[in-house]
């Protein structure tokens, strides 16, 4: 399996290269040393989705207001009635 380019893939291709591998890593009859390399991939690949989900979480916090300025977003509860 190729090594991850991270710069050239995006969030959705690493989700399907990461089930791909899950998928090869369930088949019984991998050698050792291919389980080893898809493992090593896998983690690479969870890495960098993660690494995406933070980035857009922290976009996530800001909001825009009404005058095109970043607030920090925050959920404000509904008055029970």
């Amino acid at each position: 399996m190729s090594e991850v380019k991270q710069e050239n893939i995006s969030f959705e291709e690493a989700i399907e290269k990461l089930e791909q591998i899950v998928e090869k890593l369930e088949e019984s009859d991998v050698p050792l040393e291919k389980a080893i390399d898809y493992y090593q991939e896998g983690m690479k690949l969870s890495k960098y989705c993660n690494d995406k989900l933070s980035k857009v979480e922290k976009q996530m916090e800001q909001v825009l207001n009404d005058h095109g300025e970043l607030k920090p977003f925050s959920v404000e509860k509904e008055e029970e009635a």
